[in-house]
């Protein structure tokens, strides 16, 4: 197979905007139905492959290797429900869980009430959004996608009988919760653009033309939700946009019952409500409580908020999970989670022992427990879950995932550093790598990072990851504005009009990692995806110079023209994250950054771009038409590759096979294309 990079077609498209002259060779990619888009995509997956055919046995060979370390018969520990036990376990050879339940006791025969892998019988791609158990345990709800598209249908099972209902809604979104009647389930239903935009109450056996509208936001800034109170008591309809929030009570009892206002939305107050019968715990951050305090009503006096936990500056509140007799909440001080306990006159955190690690809430259905789950991992440590008794304050390691094959852990070294960036703002750093290590740069070092809606990146394991270490890899985590690490104001410095500071940031600790010789200039693999991807195209138009390779997955890189088209998902409520180009300044701004309007002629590393043509958050065309503009502009002789998956979504493959073929395709281009300095 010739391996001679396809040239796509120049066809100009101009427009003007803001009095400048914008002129887009690729905008006709856009039409997938166009035999040609389709074409040039197929010869660009016909190029990667022939470009990445010398490593198809080092792919073999890390696949192999991967899978060797995953224990493929294994299972999660049950979660009790009532008198229920319910998990899910995984068989060699399956490429989905199974989900089962033991009743009375964690060690009563096993019911399989349904296996994922019978059911994705006969589709390349079967995803779950939603599985919820009725409260009385008989009816089975579950939200399924077969193509990637995130475009739901919600079905029901009897698992009393094991027969699925005639009832079934088709093109619904995330979102899932049972009333407390057990016959009647919520779902939420989203806009042209994808937007949830409407939740929906469904009873069991009625046509979906009966179901009822339970609340509709038809502002375009708002998405919706729905959930359900861990007593039972409340269904919670939730409607939000990136800086405002507005929730109402349902009667979890009386599903027909109206709802309850718990406060009208008032712009830049967020507020999120962890309900019980007799008292509503809400998150907020109203008068200027940037970091979030909690606050208490009564469900009778929904809108009455008064202090519980007050405003502390340095520690940044995430949630609260209220149970019978205490209340843990999670929140985040020094880049680091804790847990806090209050129970009666005890205040405590739970401790934990690394430098840098991640910590996770269980979904702890129980209401009257004194136990909490939760998972703790560090970027040497597996997951492990226990649960934690808040009387006692004694733990219980309940499973530690098992890392086959020899894996030690302590022949890994974590470190976490502090570095400056170029405002005077310090950037964690997360970093783990095979010991014994020299600090003179020579080793290789993947650099990843994501950076935007203030999603944090915990410095968690991952068994995949140990393919690359033992390979001599130093795997960092840059911590940089645009999450919320370090607290919301950390999110707010990386978003809008401070964008920039989210690359400057990755930026800086390449250059910090360099000058402290973890790392070589030019030696560094940058790597990120989705938001990450848009990361991955802004550094490696500012400083090509720094990576020897960058791998983009699903990366929202063409973000003007993407911003300018209201008919695309997501793109009117992001205004609040990137801004609206249509406004001068917002589009001044978006145009220092933007990847795909800033290519230019000059050598740029090795880059891969990986996406799949069903994806509803980043479209498909973003990542062709940015890699057609770099292969058209760019002067190195490095390769330019672009993967694209013909039948999935933004989460690429659904099977945990394909995920590691996937993911050794990826690191075999790391270490291929990474391990040497760019040209």
């Amino acid at each position: 197979m010739s391996a001679t990079p396809p040239v796509a077609p120049r066809r100009p498209t101009s427009t003007t905007l803001h009095g400048e002259a914008r002129t887009d060779d690729y905008a006709w990619m856009r039409d997938r139905e166009d035999p040609e888009t389709i074409g040039y995509i197929k010869a660009e997956n016909a190029y990667t492959a022939a470009v990445m055919a010398p490593t198809d046995a080092l792919q073999k060979e890390l696949y192999d290797e991967m899978l060797a370390r995953i224990k493929e018969d294994d299972s999660r520990p049950p979660v009790k429900r009532g008198e229920w036990w319910y998990y899910s376990r995984t068989e060699q050879g399956k490429a989905y869980p199974i989900y089962c339940r033991r009743h009375g006791a964690a060690d009563a025969p096993e019911e399989v009430f349904f296996d994922q892998n019978a059911a994705a019988e006969g589709h390349e791609y079967y995803q779950l959004g939603g599985l919820e158990v009725s409260p009385d345990h008989r009816y089975l709800a579950l939200l399924v996608d077969t193509n990637g598209y995130e475009e739901f249908t919600l079905r029901v099972r009897d698992l009393t009988t094991g027969e699925w209902l005639p009832d079934a809604v088709e093109k619904v979104g995330f979102g899932l919760a049972w009333a407390s009647d057990n016959r009647t389930v919520c779902y939420v239903t989203t806009d042209a653009a994808k937007r949830a935009c409407e939740v929906w109450r469904h009873t069991l056996g009625a046509p979906r033309t009966a179901d009822v509208s339970l609340y509709r936001d038809d502002d375009a800034l708002f998405n919706v939700g729905v959930g359900r109170s861990r007593d039972g008591a409340w269904l919670v309809l939730m409607s939000g946009s990136f800086t405002t929030n507005e929730c109402w009570l349902v009667d979890a009892h009386a599903p027909d019952s109206p709802r309850r206002l718990v406060r009208a939305r008032e712009h830049n107050v967020e507020y999120s409500v962890e309900p019980t019968q007799d008292r509503l715990y809400i998150v907020t951050n109203i008068g200027g409580a940037t970091n979030f305090k909690v606050m208490v009503a009564s469900p009778d006096r929904p809108s009455e908020w008064t202090d519980w936990l007050p405003y502390r500056p340095e520690v940044f509140v995430e949630s609260v999970d209220a149970f019978a007799a205490h209340v843990v909440i999670t929140e985040r001080h020094d880049g680091l989670r804790r847990l806090r306990v209050m129970r009666g006159a005890e205040d405590y955190f739970v401790e934990f022992p690394e430098a840098a690690y991640g910590v996770t809430p269980g979904s702890n259905p129980e209401f009257g427990t004194n136990l909490l789950r939760f998972t703790y991992s560090s970027l040497v440590t597996p997951d492990s879950v226990y649960d934690f008794d808040v009387g006692t304050r004694e733990r219980t390691l309940l499973k530690r995932d098992e890392v086959l094959g020899g894996y030690d852990p302590g022949a890994y070294a974590v470190e976490r550093l502090m570095v400056p960036a170029r405002d005077g703002a310090r950037v964690p750093v997360s970093l783990v790598y095979k010991k014994p290590f020299v600090r003179d740069g020579k080793r290789p070092l993947l650099l990843y990072a994501y950076g935007s809606y203030g999603y944090t990146m915990e410095a968690t394991f991952s068994s995949m990851r140990v393919s690359l270490l033992d390979r001599g890899f130093v795997y960092a985590i840059a911590h940089i504005r645009g999450g919320q690490e370090m607290g919301r104001g950390w999110y707010d410095d990386g978003k809008m009009l401070r964008k920039l500071n989210t690359f400057h940031d990755f930026i800086d600790c390449a250059e910090h990692l360099v000058s402290e010789r973890y790392a070589t200039r030019g030696g560094i693999v940058a790597h990120g995806g989705s938001a990450g991807g848009l990361l991955m195209g802004a550094v490696a138009n500012m400083r090509p110079d720094l990576w020897s390779a960058v791998v983009a997955d699903v990366p929202f890189v063409d973000v003007i023209n993407t911003m300018l088209d209201e008919t695309i998902p997501l793109t009117t409520q992001e205004w609040e994250q990137w801004g609206n180009p249509k406004l001068a300044e917002h589009y001044a701004y978006m145009r220092q950054y933007s990847p795909y309007d800033n290519v230019e002629a000059k050598p740029y590393p090795a880059i891969l771009a990986t996406s799949g043509i069903n994806d509803p958050r980043v479209a498909f065309w973003e990542p062709v038409k940015w890699i057609a503009r770099l292969r058209a502009l760019g002067t190195g002789a490095r390769p330019v590759l672009l993967r694209m998956e013909l039948g999935s979504g933004h989460g690429g493959a659904s099977g945990r096979y394909e995920r590691l073929k996937e993911q050794a395709f990826r690191w075999a281009f790391v270490l291929t294309e990474g391990v040497r300095p760019a040209a």
